[in-house]
């Protein structure tokens, strides 16, 4: 099947976001412009990796002097000591709806484009046996690769998803006080009191 490529430059909106219930929560990145509504489904891991590593981008930008980034890093900072704080620009409303995966992301790219003074999100499909791709050996111009989102944000478009997305990991499963592993709303078999149920 040939390479589907949605490129947002720059969406209106985007964001992370989940559905379902603490514990059985199904993370999405989505990117919207207009009528145009794309979802990638991904794990959250990748939704926090992917805020942190957006959060020291903005950081150096800010450090660099690069314009509309030292208001990102200042507010940035703030955000990610407390995730609950939120920004004037704050985005808490829930995803857009029809929400329909477009495909499961793999791997994610994070760069800079000084020329535009733009960050750049990509999301690439996983493979057909749920692998990720290596970015580096993917040839953007192959109609054969992986599936692809691409967005560029202005830097206070991308403290405004590092906003969100710090919001959003943060609200899942409160952590075990004795293990630090994720509590369901019935407890859990903790190994820090030998098996033992923890509610």
């Amino acid at each position: 099947m040939p390479r589907r490529r949605y490129i947002f430059d720059p969406p209106e909106r985007f964001i992370a976001g989940t559905i379902g219930d603490p514990g059985n929560r199904t993370f999405f990145l989505q990117a919207r412009d207009g009528g145009r509504v794309v979802s990638v489904a991904l794990e959250k891991v990748q939704v926090a990796v992917l805020a942190e590593r957006l959060g020291d981008l903005l950081g150096q930008l800010d450090r660099r002097g690069v314009p509309d980034a030292a208001l990102a890093g200042g507010i940035l900072a703030e955000t990610v000591a407390d995730p609950t704080s939120a920004a004037i620009d704050d985005d808490t409303a829930p995803l857009d709806e029809p929400l329909v995966e477009a495909f499961r992301a793999g791997s994610l790219t994070l760069g800079w484009d000084p020329d535009a003074e733009r960050v750049l999100v990509e999301a690439r499909a996983q493979d057909e046996d749920g692998e990720a791709i290596d970015p580096d050996d993917d040839d953007d111009e192959d109609e054969d690769g992986p599936d692809l989102l691409r967005v560029r944000l202005t830097a206070s478009a991308a403290r405004s998803f590092v906003t969100r997305a710090a919001r959003v990991v943060s609200s899942g499963r409160p952590p075990c006080p004795l293990c630090g592993a994720p509590l369901d709303p019935r407890g859990h078999i903790c190994p820090r009191r030998n098996g033992l149920y923890v509610n």
